[in-house]
Parts: C-alpha cells; sequence; structure tokens
C-alpha cells in the first residue's frame, strides 16, 4: 500500500488560519485535485523521455506539474507526498479498440449506418468499466462490433469518476462536437444477404458509392453560400461523412487480410480521409505499402490459435515488422478479445516477437494518444498533460507485473489493495454478474 506523508509548510499564523478556511471551502471531492500529490522515488516511464531511475511526479488541479530525477524536482509547499520507492509509474493505458460498457451499433437493416452514435448506447456503470480501470486503462475508444461496412461513430472516453456517459467524454457537447471517430470495416464480418454485401469486390463499391454521396451532399452546401433556402435538407448519415472527408472525424478500420487492408489504402487515396487500420493480421505481408501510405496501425497481440479464417495467418511479429517499416503503432485489447485486465502483457508479448521495448511501452500509450487525437493531452508524463498514470509493481514488461492503482486527472480510480477493487482484478464468483465476462484469477 502507498503511504502518503504530509509534507507542512511554515507560513505565518495568519497564512495558516487563511489557508485553513480556505481548505474547509474547498468540496471534498475536490479536494485531491486541489492538494498537490508527489509520487516519489519509483522509476518513471515518461515515454517522452528515457526512464527516471528514482523519479518525482507532481500533480496538482488533475493536471501533471512536473516530472524529473529526485533533486532536481521542487516538492510543493502542503504537499501529500507518496513514498513509491521499488515501484514502476508511467502513463495510464491507451485502448484505441475496446468494447466496454455493453455498447451497441446499427442494425440489420442496412449495411452502414454513419448516423448511429454509440455514446447513446453504452452503460459507464457495467463491471467492464472498473475492469478496464483494473488493466491501468484510462483512455478508451469505445465502439461497435464489425458487422456491418459503417456500424456508426465511436467515442473516445476518459475513465474518471461518473455516472453517466457525459461524465466520461473527451467533448463537451456531443451536439455540436466530433466525439470520436467513425468504425468501418472489410471482409468476412460485414459480408451476408442483400441488403449486405456478398462479396468483396461489393463492399468496397457501396462504401465508395457512399462516400460519393457526401461528396455530392457537400457540394449543395457550398453552391448554397449560406443560403438556408438553397441549402440540401439536413442528413445525418451524410453530416458523419463530412465529418470524415473534412478531417475531423478518423476513421477506424477493422481489416484483416493484406488484400483487405490494400483496399482500406486506395479508399483513403481516393477521398483522402484520415485512416487507421484497426487489427491488420497481415500487415507483416504490406508493411512497405502501409509505411507509403503513411497511415497508422493499432494491432492485436494473439498468444492462442483459432478465431475467424482471415485471421489464420496473424503473426505476433506484426509490431515488430511494422516498427522496423517506419508505421506508428499502437496496440489495442479489442476487448473481450484480450481481457482489458491484461492489456500490458500485450507489450511483452510483442517483445518476445521482435519489437523494441521503448516502441512497445508508447504502442500502449503515446501512440494510442496520437491516433486519438489526443496526444497533446494524454500519452506522456509531461508537464502539462493530464494526469492519468499507473503505479505498477515492477517492470513494466513482465508477465508478473500488477497494476496497483490507476489515476485519472489526479483522482485515484483503482486500488488493488482495497477489496472492493481488487476483485475487479481477479474476478470472483458474481463480480461481473451485469453480463458475460471471462473470469480470471490472477496472481
Amino acid at each position: 500500500m502507498l503511504r502518503p506523508r504530509f509534507v507542512p509548510h511554515n507560513p505565518g499564523r495568519r497564512m495558516r488560519v487563511h489557508l485553513t478556511l480556505l481548505i474547509a471551502l474547498i468540496p471534498l471531492a475536490l479536494y485531491g485535485q486541489e492538494q498537490p500529490l508527489v509520487f516519489r522515488g519509483a522509476r518513471l516511464y515518461p515515454i517522452s523521455q528515457p526512464p527516471i531511475e528514482r523519479g518525482v511526479l507532481v500533480v496538482q488541479h488533475g493536471k501533471i506539474v512536473a516530472v524529473g530525477p529526485e533533486g532536481e524536482v521542487t516538492i510543493p509547499a502542503q504537499a501529500t507526498v507518496y513514498d513509491v520507492t521499488g515501484k514502476v509509474i508511467m502513463p495510464g493505458l491507451v485502448d484505441t479498440h475496446s468494447h466496454i460498457g455493453r455498447v451497441e451499433g446499427g442494425d440489420r437493416s442496412a449495411p452502414m449506418h454513419p448516423a448511429v452514435r454509440t455514446l447513446d448506447a453504452i452503460d459507464v456503470r457495467h463491471s467492464s468499466v472498473q475492469r478496464a480501470r483494473a488493466g491501468g486503462i484510462t483512455t478508451v475508444n469505445v465502439m461497435s462490433g464489425s458487422g456491418h461496412l459503417l456500424s456508426g461513430q465511436t467515442v473516445y472516453l476518459k475513465l474518471r469518476k461518473g455516472n453517466t456517459i457525459e461524465d466520461l467524454l473527451y467533448c463537451r457537447d456531443p451536439l455540436t462536437e466530433v466525439c470520436g471517430g467513425l468504425k468501418m470495416a472489410n471482409g468476412t464480418n460485414p459480408q451476408g444477404d442483400p441488403p449486405f454485401p456478398g462479396t468483396r469486390a461489393k463492399a468496397a463499391a457501396l462504401v465508395r458509392q457512399q462516400f460519393l454521396k457526401a461528396v455530392a451532399y457537400r457540394r449543395k452546401i457550398e453552391q448554397a453560400k449560406g443560403d438556408p433556402e438553397k441549402m440540401p435538407e439536413r442528413d445525418l448519415d451524410m453530416e458523419a461523412l463530412l465529418e470524415v472527408l473534412d478531417g475531423r472525424r478518423i476513421v477506424h478500420f477493422h481489416t484483416h487480410r493484406h488484400d483487405d487492408i490494400l483496399t482500406v489504402l486506395r479508399l483513403k487515396r481516393e477521398f483522402g480521409f484520415r485512416v487507421v487500420l484497426h487489427h491488420v493480421s497481415e500487415a507483416w505481408k504490406v508493411a512497405d505499402e502501409i509505411a507509403a501510405a503513411g497511415v497508422p496501425c493499432s494491432i492485436i497481440i494473439l498468444d492462442a490459435p483459432g478465431g475467424k479464417l482471415e485471421a489464420a495467418e496473424i503473426r505476433m511479429e506484426n509490431g515488430a515488422v511494422l516498427e522496423k517499416a517506419g508505421v506508428d503503432v499502437a496496440i489495442h485489447t479489442d476487448d473481450l478479445i484480450t481481457d482489458s485486465r491484461w492489456f500490458l502483457r500485450s507489450a511483452a508479448l510483442a517483445v518476445r516477437a521482435g519489437m523494441s521495448p521503448e516502441k512497445a511501452l508508447e504502442a500502449l500509450t503515446l501512440a494510442g494518444a496520437r491516433m486519438l487525437d489526443l496526444a497533446d493531452r494524454i500519452g506522456s508524463l509531461d508537464p502539462g498533460k493530464d494526469a492519468d498514470f499507473i503505479v505498477l509493481s515492477g517492470d513494466p514488461l513482465s508477465l508478473y507485473t500488477q497494476v496497483e492503482q490507476t489515476w485519472v486527472e489526479g483522482q485515484k480510480m483503482f486500488d488493488r489493495s482495497d477489496p472492493e477493487d481488487r476483485k475487479y482484478a481477479v474476478g470472483g464468483t458474481g463480480v461481473f454478474d451485469d453480463g458475460d465476462v471471462f473470469v480470471h484469477e490472477g496472481h
């Protein structure tokens, strides 16, 4: 257990009285943010720079104030100091592809649903959310499944304290702001009976036709020149696709086979949208083509055979091959394909298969932040960024390491030493009764 030690200030009596009154007026829920918190003695992995032995991390008001070696960082007056000697601290993990919260997307009425928002169908009180925190995850890109060519809008969530979806959103107003990406898929998953495509060729044709409609919709808006009488009738599907065409909404594209990957790259080239390739089981076959297109990849690390036929040639070396080719690589869970609690383990497996330790840890943090357009806020331990970090029992690439604490914006959201939290880390009877989940008894 991390035990705080209060470091007293030594002002005059009047200052002490004023400080006491000020603290009394601060709501208890916000006190942890207002009070400077110092974590001293741990090995720090800032990700944006080399590890720091016996480092100091200072957070306040939900932000990182300072980070550096002991002796070079000033301890603020009135700070609560945690001695974390022997521990490891790194940024909160960023999961670029998750299905926590019992999320739903489009239905079987059509193969594409650009207007569907997953934020309208996520249960943030579901046990899977706390299970993700138990795995050290502080930011998630929650999306619907891949049974459609386009299943709807994803949503980026900060796993802070909250009882409603609005409490966890990165955006302020979901009616006026882009709050996530757009989930698309190709390959066998979205194939089916009409109106779904029966072949890969028909799938690509349907997608191209939908984007051409969006281009025509934008042209009508431009020609109207602001005249309400000439504006086209509002179309929620087209509005979402215009956000994609304008670069404000990123396409998160589920794809496996090398030929399907190349189809996505052709679509990107034709319509100019920003895209992150997800899964890319056969990326090792076309790594140079992906690099030439300047497209990042969010991969999954699987250590057991099975699953769909189109993923039969997945390689654990994917991360290493893509890294060598110069591709920006993130790793995701696709929870529950990889249980959120074992997310950290994915980096260790990637390193075993040849990925560098530095890039593997970046793949869990800063690379994912870049793929969600959130690198200015999260993904590394840098002053000014959100105070999202995790406290580990040891080396982050050791399979024996445990996530001991998860902090989000300076608030402790998971503590393994707390029996109520621990159950989400190790499972047990009744813990996950609100949904189907694999229960693991871990060390």
